[in-house]
């Protein structure tokens, strides 16, 4: 596995860049481009994470329209950025934590399957997999208190008003640190954390299986597709089989294709344990009068009682269009980030 290459050539010859570990990178340069970056590609898709949250949590199916509708229509644009300027401050951090658990492990973890034997494809499946398990357990230590406190900010414009009544949303904040100080006050550090343990049920295994799934996929899409274009094209077949060379435009087309694909399946297989997760880090319950977090258990029953579990699935259009556009932007942002913060600028990567 040519880890450390600055080519990989397959067996067919289909002549694409090989990962870049992380000691080809300059750290600063990585760290500061990629705040910038992923910042605005945050700021973007600001708008779906608030949809999507505010359907998990209604007690009733509302539709992407009608709640699109209701917010524009009540709340005006600014509604759909309520918490914004909290997820920015989070967002910064925990993704430098992300990016460095991911590219160091990612690397170790590549470099020992290959001396340990495995194939190419096999070693970065599993390097891919490993990576994505222990960036998004370090990412969770930052982004969960941040989910908390931004979560709440975004469906406070839910009001009577507006016709979308959410129950047990007791507390009214003026901003972030207003939440961060009523939530600590009122439950202690352990408010902040709420939901962390079913976070990293939800997060790691869909971050391992997004990124293993986007390995294999570019894998077999690159198998395919470079032969297909290299018979069409005059000259570029040999004797021994194809031999495509991508362009940028070819290259970032497959990476957003295999992000679509990885995204759809973790999605899917995450979505009531995120709708779960949401409802916890949200709503509470009450006892003899007094408020109190919900359970697992006690959020599970209100689901199904509510419309069965189908209900554990409202949100899925948003979040799948979600995850499928960040991880689409995110791929792609992310590989020119790394070719952008190489140490030695051999490579060039324009999109």
């Amino acid at each position: 596995m040519s880890l450390k290459a600055a080519e990989d050539d397959s067996a067919s010859e289909i002549h694409i860049p090989a990962d870049i570990d992380w000691h080809m990178l300059d750290k600063s340069k990585f760290f500061f481009l990629g705040a910038a970056l992923f910042s605005g590609v945050s700021a973007a898709l600001y708008p779906i994470v608030v949809l999507k949250t505010r359907q998990q949590v209604s007690p009733t199916s509302i539709s992407c329209f009608k709640m699109s509708f209701a917010i524009m229509r009540y709340e005006g644009l600014r509604g759909f950025y309520r918490g914004f300027g909290t997820s920015l401050m989070g967002t910064i951090p925990a993704r430098a934590l992300y990016m460095t658990a991911l590219e160091v492990t990612k690397s170790n973890v590549g470099s020992a399957t290959v001396r340990l034997g495995f194939s190419d494809t096999t070693a970065t499946a599993i390097a891919n997999g490993a990576a994505g398990l222990s960036s998004a357990m370090a990412a969770q230590l930052v982004w969960t208190p941040i989910d908390v406190v931004s979560q709440r900010l975004m469906v406070q414009g839910c009001d009577t008003s507006s016709k979308n009544i959410l129950p047990n949303v007791s507390c009214k904040y003026r901003n972030g640190i207003d939440a961060f100080r009523k939530i600590l006050y009122a439950d202690g550090p352990k408010g902040l954390y709420r939901g962390f343990g079913i976070s990293i049920l939800t997060y790691a295994p869909s971050n391992a299986v997004w990124w293993a799934s986007y390995s294999v996929a570019h894998r077999l899409i690159w198998g395919g597709f470079g032969c297909y274009m290299g018979k069409k094209e005059d000259g570029l077949v040999n004797a021994n089989g194809c031999n495509f060379r991508p362009n940028s435009k070819a290259m970032v087309a497959v990476q957003g294709l295999c992000a679509c694909m990885a995204s759809g399946v973790s999605a899917i297989i995450t979505m009531p344990l995120d709708t779960i997760k949401t409802r916890l880090q949200v709503l509470d319950g009450e006892e003899n009068g007094r408020r109190r977090p919900l359970t697992v258990v006690q959020t599970v029953r209100s689901l199904v009682k509510e419309g069965g579990f189908r209900a554990c699935y409202r949100g899925l259009a948003p979040r799948w269009a979600c995850m499928s556009m960040s991880a689409t932007t995110m791929i792609t942002t992310y590989e020119f980030l790394k070719r952008m913060s190489t140490k030695r600028q051999k490579q060039s990567f324009t999109p």
